[in-house]
């Protein structure tokens, strides 16, 4: 039957390349746009990580709910234990100490009110690789009283490299403290956000700032993205219940969730899309094959074949037109995808965002086999009604068509 369904197909050559074109082009289309998405999501969760949040978080209980009105109520005092114990996990490749505070910032003319994080300089640089530096260099440990604006904030204050600038801010006692730093560097992230609001100092020039030797968080820095979800599980059986809490960067980013929401919802939708057009072409075509062949199914039926084996003859010719058409959907959609990634697609920088990106194609081959699947299935069940259709017809009629 398989010998004899192939033959079949390959009668009509230019109604079968239609068809295969159909097929190979939808299940093309599906790779590339699901790749294209799934690029989006990486490039999205990279920036985050890798400007703001890092992989996981480790503070204490209560801060991601009261913190940004009390940051004080929840320093760590002592987080090196802590610290050593985390960095000991093999998934981690860095523990990085941060204090974040609000506070003023003055030029000397005006005031302009921000977000600071006392950093790790050198071990923030290496984790903010999507953070760019416009003017001036980055942060270093040697900068004892250096400090970095975002865009936004330099841009508010008219500042430079090269500026002085005076910190002022509530020590944990309530007690106005004040700092002179120097402009060292302005950074771009990936948030407008972000840059408006935020700049960095040494964490010692903070701790010094806030009359305190502790810290608001332990940021984390994984080998690999992909162990988020494993560390975070570690670290759910190694903090000590009630008096710290982890979370990971998507936890941290509501931002990437709802925009991850947003894209599958439109990819979904365009699966939709893709399907019918490849079922309502498959099945136009397969159709009109299966009409056109009417007489020959008659004789089959007169010849004492029953109707399960027409449908079964019909089902296998469209089971290898669809196996056909998605195994060359999968090889057209795969060659491309890898072109393109070589080649890069410019990005302009999405809403609320200061830089573009070099998008690309991820190939994951989960994309792939589901859309190998959808180009196969939707080919092999269109042959079911024109097929049932026509092996209803009274054995008669269908041998008529004979002499037509």
């Amino acid at each position: 039957m398989v010998k004899l369904a192939f033959r079949n197909i390959f009668r009509q050559r230019v109604r079968t390349a239609i068809t295969l074109a159909a097929i190979t082009f939808g299940v093309a289309g599906l790779i590339l746009a699901g790749g294209f998405v799934r690029d989006i999501f990486f490039q999205l969760g990279e920036a985050l990580i890798h400007s703001q949040s890092g992989h996981l978080q480790i503070v204490k209980s209560g801060f991601f709910t009261y913190g940004s009105r009390s940051p004080e109520k929840f320093l760590i005092a002592a987080p090196q234990l802590l610290k050593q114990e985390v960095a000991q996990l093999p998934e981690v490749q860095e523990v990085l100490e941060r204090v974040s505070f609000s506070g003023l910032l003055n030029n000397g003319k005006t005031d302009w009110p921000i977000i600071a994080d006392g950093i790790e300089p050198d071990g923030e640089a290496r984790l903010g690789s999507f953070i760019q530096i416009v003017e001036g260099r980055q942060l270093s440990q040697r900068d004892a009283f250096g400090i970095a604006v975002g865009q936004g904030v330099a841009k508010a204050l008219g500042l430079k490299t090269g500026d002085k600038v005076f910190l002022l801010a509530n020590t944990p006692e309530g007690a106005l403290n004040t700092l002179e730093l120097d402009v060292v560097g302005i950074f771009q992230s990936f948030s407008k956000d972000y840059d408006a609001r935020y700049i960095r100092l040494p964490l010692a020039a903070a701790q010094e700032l806030l009359n305190s030797n502790g810290i608001n968080r332990l940021v984390i820095s994984l080998k690999s993205t992909a162990e988020t979800a494993t560390v975070a599980r570690k670290l759910d059986g190694m903090l000590k219940s009630g008096e710290f809490e982890s979370r990971t960067w998507i936890q941290l980013n509501d931002f990437y969730e709802k925009t991850v929401a947003l894209y599958e919802q439109q990819f979904g939708f365009l699966q939709f899309i893709i399907l019918i057009m490849v079922l309502l072409s498959v099945a136009n075509s397969v159709s009109m094959s299966i009409f056109e062949r009417t007489g020959e199914f008659g004789t089959l039926l007169a010849t004492g074949s029953r109707p399960a084996d027409v449908i079964r003859l019909l089902m296998t010719e469209s089971a290898l037109l669809g196996l056909i058409g998605a195994l060359l959907g999968v090889a057209f959609g795969v060659t491309a995808g890898v072109l393109i990634s070589h080649v890069g697609i410019p990005m302009p920088p999405p809403p609320n965002a200061n830089i573009g990106y070099l998008a690309t194609i991820q190939l994951v081959p989960i994309d792939i086999a589901r859309s190998f699947a959808i180009g196969f299935l939707a080919t092999t069940l269109a042959c079911i009604w024109p097929g049932i259709r026509v092996v209803k017809l009274p054995i008669i009629d269908a041998l008529r068509q004979n002499q037509i």
